[in-house]
């Protein structure tokens, strides 16, 4: 097989983007109030004390939210958020911003040590992508945290 049969048979990854909604139209994010509401206006409130789930707030430069994407569903304690998979999701909606979320079945609206950790990890990540990660809520069905306000000099935010 020559150079030219192997480069034309083989897949290729083309990048496409399109948004149904116009920017103006929108919602903005500006706050943690605002995310929180926007995810538990989306957020199965079935399961919500049920099994613990990542989604993310996917922004523009100006705050407004691009799309929320689901990231991972888990168990009693504990999902999986592999950094791999949220900047990957991020990079493809051209987000310049994002809000991690997740859900504590057991409605403590406290971070765990490993919660901060991963916080801390993602905004690494997110420096070097030019990716800001804005914020890391703890959702309950009547409750949230936000570690960007409670912890914001832990996390070097």
């Amino acid at each position: 097989m020559s150079k030219k049969d192997l480069i034309t048979k083989f897949e290729e990854v083309s990048l496409v983007y399109r948004n149904k909604i116009k920017a103006k139209d929108r919602p903005l994010v500006k706050s943690p109030q605002d995310a929180y509401k926007i995810l538990t206006e989306n957020w199965d409130m079935d399961q919500i004390n049920l099994v613990e789930e990542c989604k993310i707030l996917l922004l523009d430069n100006k705050l407004r939210l691009m799309s929320i994407a689901e990231i991972s569903k888990g168990g009693l304690t504990e999902t999986i958020v592999d950094p791999r998979i949220v900047f990957s999701i991020a990079l493809k909606r051209r987000a310049n911003r994002i809000i991690l979320a997740h859900n504590h079945p057991s409605n403590n609206v406290n971070p765990s040590k490993a919660d901060i950790k991963l916080t801390k990890e993602f905004i690494q990540i997110g420096k070097l992508l030019r990716i800001e990660v804005v914020d890391h809520l703890i959702v309950t069905e009547n409750d949230f945290s936000s570690m960007a306000t409670e912890y914001s000099e832990d996390l070097g935010l």
